[in-house]
Formats: C-alpha cells, sequence, structure tokens
C-alpha cells in the first residue's frame, strides 16, 4: 500500500515530531534502506557512533527503532515510512538484514504464544469459586448503588453542581471494590458532566436513568435473552477473554478505516479505531490501551481498508472487535452509505431497540455539508435535513474541503448530534 503523507503523519505522537520525520524523508539521512514484502528498515546516523536501527511491519503497521526516544512511533519511525511511501522504488533489491529478521520472528512468535495460551486448560471449579465470589460481591455493589440514585432523585437535582469531588469519588471507589469497573466509570461520568453550561439537567438525568436501567436489567437479568444478558455482564464490569474470542471463527472483510480517536489520561492513552467493512456493511470498534511509551500492537491509518478477519464480542448488538487476523493494506476508495438524515435515524431505532445502552454510533452519509445555523453549527444533508454538531467540530476544516457543496461523511454520535470525523474529497479519504 501507498501511504499518504497525512495518513503517516496522523501516526505522530506530535507535532515535534511529524516536523522532525519530514526531515529525515530522504535518502540522504539513511546510511542503509530496504523492504521485502513484510517490513521496510533503514539505518539512520544519529549524533552517535552506531546508526538508529528503525524498522515498520508494513502489514500490521507496527514500528521498533534503537534510539532512545519514549515516543511511538519516533522521529526515526515517521520518517522512514514517510521516504518509502514517497519512493518505494530506492527501496527494492536490498537483502533483509538479520536485525529486522529476528524482530520480525519475535513478532510471529509471540502471536505464536497467545494462541497456544488460548488452548490452554483452565480450572473450571477453582474459576466458577472466584466468579461466584465476584457475582456475590457485585450484587452487594450494585443494591448500594441503587440506594444512592434514589438518595439523589429524592433530594433532587439542583444542589447536583454543588457536590464536592469526594461524592463521586468515594461512590466510584466503592463500584472499583465491589468489583464492577463498568459502573465506577459512569459514576465518574456523572462527575465529569460540565455543570456549569446550560443545559447539564438533560445529561445529567440522561446518564443517571441508564445507570438505573442497567440495574434494574442486572437484577432481573435471568429474564433476559441471552445477548442481553452478556451485555449486561459486560457493563457492569465481567470481562471477556480475548483468548477465547480469537479462538473463535471472525467476519473476513475489507474493513475501511474510518475514523481513529486518541484520548490520554495520566499515563494511560486509548486509541478507537473505527471500521466498516466493504461486503458486509457492518460497523466495527477496536480499541487499544498503552501505558507512557509502551509500542502499540495495532496501528491502523484512516482511509485505508484491510483485508482482515476480525472477531465481535459478543453483545445484544456487536460492535467493538479484536483484530484477529491482518493480510493486506491499501488505500480507500468513497463508499455508499445511508442516502441522509432520515435513513440514519431508522438506523439507529433498530440498533436502539436491540441495545438502549449504546452511547454512540459511526454512520457513513452520502451527501452530507455543514452549515450555519441560529448561531450554531449544522450537518445538512441532500434533502435539508440538519443535526447539530457537536462543539468541538472542526467546522472550518470542513467548509475548506466542501467548498459548500456536500461530501460523503463518516460521522459519530447519537439522536440529534453528530461529530464529523472524516470525509472523501476528490475520491480521497481525509480525516478531520
Amino acid at each position: 500500500m501507498n501511504y499518504t503523507e497525512e495518513q503517516i503523519l496522523a501516526l505522530a505522537p506530535d507535532d515535534a515530531s511529524r516536523k522532525s520525520g519530514k526531515g529525515l524523508a530522504g535518502a540522504a539521512n539513511w546510511v542503509s534502506f530496504g523492504t521485502n514484502n513484510e517490513a521496510v528498515w533503514g539505518e539512520c546516523q544519529g549524533s552517535g557512533s552506531k546508526p538508529y536501527q528503525t524498522q515498520v511491519d508494513l502489514n500490521n503497521i507496527a514500528f521498533k527503532c534503537s534510539c532512545p526516544s519514549r515516543k511511538f512511533p519516533c522521529k526515526h519511525g515517521v520518517g522512514l515510512l514517510l521516504f518509502y511511501s514517497k519512493d518505494p522504488g530506492n527501496f527494492s533489491g536490498k537483502a533483509l538484514p538479520a536485525w529486522v529478521s529476528e524482530w520480525l520472528s519475535k513478532r510471529n512468535e509471540k502471536a505464536e504464544k497467545t494462541e497456544e495460551k488460548a488452548t490452554k486448560p483452565v480450572d473450571e471449579v477453582a474459576q466458577a469459586k472466584r466468579q461466584q465470589a465476584r457475582i456475590s460481591k457485585v450484587q452487594d455493589g450494585v443494591e448500594e448503588l441503587l440506594l444512592w440514585i434514589k438518595d439523589i432523585v429524592r433530594n433532587g437535582a439542583m444542589n447536583i453542581p454543588e457536590k464536592p469531588f469526594a461524592f463521586w469519588n468515594g461512590m466510584a471507589k466503592r463500584m472499583v471494590d465491589a468489583q464492577a469497573p463498568g459502573l465506577a466509570g459512569m459514576v465518574n461520568g456523572l462527575a465529569e458532566i460540565p455543570y456549569f453550561k446550560e443545559g447539564w439537567q438533560n445529561t445529567f438525568l440522561d446518564r443517571l436513568l441508564n445507570m438505573y436501567l442497567l440495574i434494574e436489567g442486572y437484577k432481573n437479568i435471568d429474564a433476559q435473552p441471552a445477548a442481553m444478558q452478556v451485555e449486561l455482564r459486560s457493563l457492569i464490569g465481567f470481562t471477556q477473554s480475548q483468548a477465547e474470542l480469537k479462538a473463535q471463527p471472525g467476519i473476513k472483510d475489507s474493513w475501511c478505516v474510518i475514523a481513529r480517536q486518541v484520548t490520554e489520561e495520566d499515563r494511560l492513552t486509548v486509541e478507537k479505531f473505527w471500521l466498516y467493512g466493504m461486503q458486509t456493511g457492518q460497523y466495527a470498534l477496536i480499541l487499544q490501551f498503552t501505558v507512557n511509551s509502551q509500542s502499540r500492537e495495532i496501528a491502523l491509518l484512516p482511509g485505508s481498508v484491510i483485508d482482515a478477519e476480525l472477531v465481535f464480542y459478543n453483545s445484544a448488538l456487536p460492535l467493538r472487535a479484536l483484530l484477529k487476523e491482518q493480510t493486506a493494506t491499501r488505500q480507500s476508495t468513497t463508499i455508499s452509505g445511508y442516502e441522509n438524515w432520515e435513513a440514519v435515524i431508522a438506523a439507529q431505532v433498530t440498533c436502539n431497540e436491540q441495545n438502549p445502552f449504546i452511547t454512540e454510533l459511526p454512520f457513513v452519509v452520502d451527501q452530507l455539508r455543514p452549515v450555519s445555523h441560529n448561531e450554531q453549527c449544522w450537518l445538512q444533508d441532500a434533502d435539508n435535513n440538519m443535526m447539530q454538531m457537536v462543539q468541538n467540530a472542526n467546522l472550518y476544516e470542513m467548509l475548506a474541503l466542501s467548498g459548500g457543496q456536500y461530501l460523503p461523511m463518516v460521522v459519530l454520535g447519537k439522536e440529534n448530534k453528530y461529530l464529523p470525523v472524516g470525509v472523501w474529497h476528490n475520491n480521497e479519504y481525509k480525516a478531520l
């Protein structure tokens, strides 16, 4: 696949790495370089006597470099991939160095060990005891949280903005102690609501009601359909084994990477990759968590298409997935999505019927353009129907790309507010 400069620079951790990477995207900066069908590699002369050994896995977009930088990918990885994308012919006919072969072998061995671990027998008796002990803790935590919610309702919501941090943090910690991390996250979500903004009451009550619905559903879990039982347990915080999931057959398709979102909190980086199946029409969400400068296992470029097999987590509405196997990567072309907002809403109603706990969904809409109305930003379809954009949307970048014309667009959202995350302009995908 020939990556665009925009796609490669999107992988850089910061502006400094992007700028330095551009400066290394030329033959003069590399003592040696080469490629095969698996990787591209190069030796870049730094300040020391030995050049830095840099390598990139082309099939799964992974980086490694011998430089001391804690950034990932470092400027050498960004520069090497930029150089390769601009001049791939200059890399051909080079022998595979031992240090690259060793790295690729270790990556393959790690994948094999993961598969072996999935087939290792489990002590089912001990596992059942641990599971039952946890269920008992969760039930106690659920009852305590339900009482806490009822106290809030009885006392009224108008004094909620005055609540101290300890009010929320104490209950969140209690849910962690009860081994219900999903509920702890929901309590923390209440604390993060911007109570100084107009309309906070709607957001607060909506989230509180969602918690109450989850608790009541979990208390009556045996009466729920099998798929909803799995969903409720997952929302509470019961995890599904990735090894067991990967042992199951997945869905093979050409998956278009329609968005990448990155959030950082303390030392934890969370990446969301949103995908669209070109043949199946299935949307997928792949999550990746890294701590500090830990190497990323997955680096998917928005606008690329990967031929891959995905395994979906068990859910009332399967969306989150694991990347089981990736065989090829290439550039995307414009893909066909929903015709207008009416079609989006109809699809969303169907999704909500299957899973009322969904917080956001991706949609590819064929024709949208940004417009201003009543001093707010909206997304208008070809039938002049409009949906409001979230406040942080990049309006000016969208106006520059669209020029007032309709474009195929990827949006994330729910109900009446959406975040545009990418458009196809002149048949080329542009991440926003």
